[in-house]
């Protein structure tokens, strides 16, 4: 009995063990398929290049072949590109100023040794239009509201007054008596610039000390400047503030000159508020003094700041002779928002598919910069990121010899192509650095925001190419402003999708000209930027 108890519990044993039908053969399917599977890796190592048949799937019911499923198509670089529209431009006149006078800074009735300084330090003889209409104005003691086009020298218009003023004061000027003139400028690259200009026009006069604050530098070496002196102290807004508030040593009661360059991208930073506390400093101390702004475009918050600011001003617009006369209604719709375009600079449109834009500025950059001789150009972005993936970009793409073509294939002349950016978000000593060298360079490229589209005078610069295109008219107008500067020649060139084609006619209607390039789709060849 104990005997046939054991051998009943060891065949149950058994039984238990043993897997059923099913899962048997799951395992053996499983261990089967693991073993095609290394059988298929180790043939697919041994022959790299060899092509497999496409899988045939068999009806689960009649054992049939389906037919293959349809293959989607992947668009590559150059095929399959969405139709480019026909771009139907309006044709307008464009408002024109005249950027030189014959007259000459001799005529004015100037200190003898700052009429020296202008001829041979800035090497100036003649005036600009606009300095003709300015600088006698603003001797007289008057306040004014000055419109000009970009590059037509409006920095001069001020500056020549402030420092022909401040040497002629009966009491010599003492740098512990602090500012006597006040200059606004939107960006710390103008402050710069600005501050430039002025030490240039002080050679003779050394008694009168200049100074600038901008954002970026230490303000502890600011407050010691400020308690040493300045007396034409040049400033951003918002840094100005800052020390409003925190340095006591600051005063304005000397204020003679308040001028705010550049005006309407004061407000467009978003700077109203702080204007309007400096404004209330300086009044709280000074209420008599000369008001000057200055603006290449005249919008409502120029006007609305004018309001606020000026007292009785006389208001200087240098438009051609042609705007002048027969029809005043004409004239007076271009007063506000007018946007004057300088007669020696070429404007050009391109509408490229999106995949596209990148090779475009690529062939672009090369073509100009690479196989041309001295030219200089500046491509603007629309935000720091773009700028810094661009910049890394280029350098690891255009400037790397590694995948260079025989040399018989090259153009016979290359030149050495730089690269640069400035943003708002690089540190302030590497802005300074990038804003001097390309100051100073013949040729180069510089990728940047808008934070060098407004008053740099950054010289021989050939083209401008707008990569994003700008928001407003104003932008484009001031971006295209860094080239063309005082009578020189320049070209520009807007980059835009497809479906941004009525850009165009927006530009149009502010009275803006754009010329094509060749007819015919823009990215079908690769002459697509050969001027037309």
């Amino acid at each position: 009995m104990r005997r046939q108890t054991e051998a009943t519990k060891r065949k149950h044993q058994v039984s238990s063990d043993a897997p059923p039908a099913k899962r048997r053969n799951e395992i053996s399917s499983l261990s089967a398929k693991k073993a095609s599977n290394k059988e298929t890796q180790r043939a697919f190592k041994g022959s790299a290049h060899k092509t497999f048949p496409p899988k045939k799937h068999l009806d689960t019911i009649g054992n049939e072949r389906q037919e293959e499923k349809p293959c989607v198509k992947t668009s590559s670089l150059f095929k399959n590109n969405p139709e480019i529209p026909e771009l139907h431009r309006t044709v307008v006149k464009q408002a024109r100023e005249q950027v030189f006078s014959p007259e000459a800074f001799q005529e004015l009735d100037l200190h003898p040794h700052l009429i020296s300084t202008i001829n041979t330090v800035l090497k100036m003889s003649s005036m600009t239009s606009v300095q003709k209409q300015s600088i006698p104005v603003l001797l007289e003691g008057r306040d004014a509201l000055v419109r000009s086009q970009t590059g037509s020298g409006k920095t001069l218009a001020y500056c020549i007054p402030v420092v022909q003023s401040l040497q002629a004061l009966t009491s010599k000027i003492q740098r512990s008596d602090g500012p006597y003139a006040l200059v606004l400028v939107p960006t710390r690259e103008l402050a710069l610039q600005s501050f430039d200009t002025v030490q240039k026009l002080l050679k003779p006069f050394t008694w009168i000390v200049p100074g600038v604050l901008m954002g970026g530098e230490k303000r502890k070496s600011e407050k010691a400047r400020l308690r040493k002196g300045i007396n034409i102290l040049i400033s951003t807004p918002g840094r100005l503030v800052d020390h409003i508030k925190s340095t006591k040593n600051i005063h304005f009661n000397r204020v003679r000159w308040l001028v705010v360059d550049e005006a309407d991208r004061i407000l467009d930073l978003g700077f109203e508020k702080d204007v309007t506390v400096i404004l209330n400093a300086v009044n709280a101390e000074c209420q008599k003094r000369q008001n000057v702004l200055l603006s290449a475009t005249l919008t409502e918050g120029v006007t609305r700041l004018a309001d606020i600011s000026l007292h009785n001003p006389v208001s200087i617009s240098v438009l051609d002779k042609s705007w002048d006369q027969p029809n005043p209604k004409e004239v007076a719709s271009i007063q506000l928002d007018s946007f004057a375009i300088p007669e020696s600079l070429d404007q050009y449109v391109v509408l490229v598919p999106s995949k596209l834009r990148l090779v475009c500025l690529a062939a672009f950059i090369l073509k100009k910069c690479k196989f041309e001789k001295d030219q200089k150009m500046i491509v603007f972005f629309s935000s720091c990121e773009l700028v810094e993936f661009h910049y890394n970009l280029f350098l690891h793409t255009l400037l790397c010899h590694s995948g260079t073509p025989a040399s018989e294939t090259l153009p016979s002349a290359s030149w050495p192509l730089k690269f640069l950016r400035l943003h708002g978000n690089m540190k302030q000593e590497e802005r300074t650095s990038v804003f001097h060298e390309f100051s100073h360079s013949g040729t180069g490229v510089l990728l940047c925001t808008d934070v060098a589209s407004r008053g740099l005078d950054l010289p021989q610069v050939t083209w401008i190419v707008q990569y994003s295109a700008p928001s407003a008219p104003a932008e484009y107008i001031h971006r295209i402003g860094r080239t063309a500067r005082i009578g020189c020649h320049g070209s520009s060139l807007l980059i835009l999708a497809p479906s941004e084609a009525e850009y165009v006619n927006s530009l149009a209607s502010h009275k803006i000209n754009l010329s094509g390039w060749r007819d015919g789709p823009a990215v079908k060849s690769p002459d697509c930027f050969q001027r037309s």
